[in-house]
């Protein structure tokens, strides 16, 4: 059964991360927090503000295939505290390089805000790489779907759910 716990009470009803989460009853916790519209980066603010190490702190990156010989878009999920090696993840996700999406065409695919972005429930289902350090945690954070909302999962589940393949994809 699924275990919802939260940090502050939620805002606004679920999103479609939680609800996919919640129907295939895999155990997760949902963290909300104040998120400041002026923050530079929205992974490390979530690591701050929830108080973690940001190598627990996933960020949902939406790539384009296309410049490595592959059609549509994919998506590349990592710790914050990383940058996303093009080269690495275009392997992961088998095609030569990758280059980040635009935010619209990100929005569009996942049904989510840029800044929000989960990995989870996403609109258009995508072929996805995981950075494989974020194995080495017993628990992971990454976007609820909206900002300043993250939940935390066991790595594992999340490759389970999403399909995703694991490789070093950061520099």
């Amino acid at each position: 059964m699924a275990r919802r716990t939260t940090t502050k009470p939620a805002h606004g009803g679920a999103t479609p991360a939680v609800t996919l989460l919640t129907r295939l009853g895999v155990p997760f916790t949902e963290h909300h927090y104040d998120h400041d519209p002026d923050a530079e980066s929205f992974g490390r603010e979530a690591a701050e503000k929830l108080g973690v190490d940001p190598a627990v702190v996933l960020k949902t990156l939406v790539v384009d295939l296309s410049p490595g010989g592959g059609r549509g878009l994919g998506v590349a999920i990592l710790p914050v505290d990383h940058r996303l090696d093009l080269k690495a993840a275009g392997a992961g996700l088998g095609v030569k390089k990758v280059a980040l999406a635009d935010h619209a065409a990100a929005e569009r695919s996942s049904g989510y805000v840029a800044g929000g972005i989960s990995p989870l429930g996403q609109r258009t289902v995508l072929p996805t790489v995981l950075d494989e350090s974020t194995l080495a945690h017993e628990t992971v954070y990454v976007s609820g779907g909206r900002r300043g909302f993250d939940v935390a999962i066991a790595p594992a589940d999340l490759v389970s759910i999403l399909s995703a393949r694991t490789a070093p994809i950061t520099r």
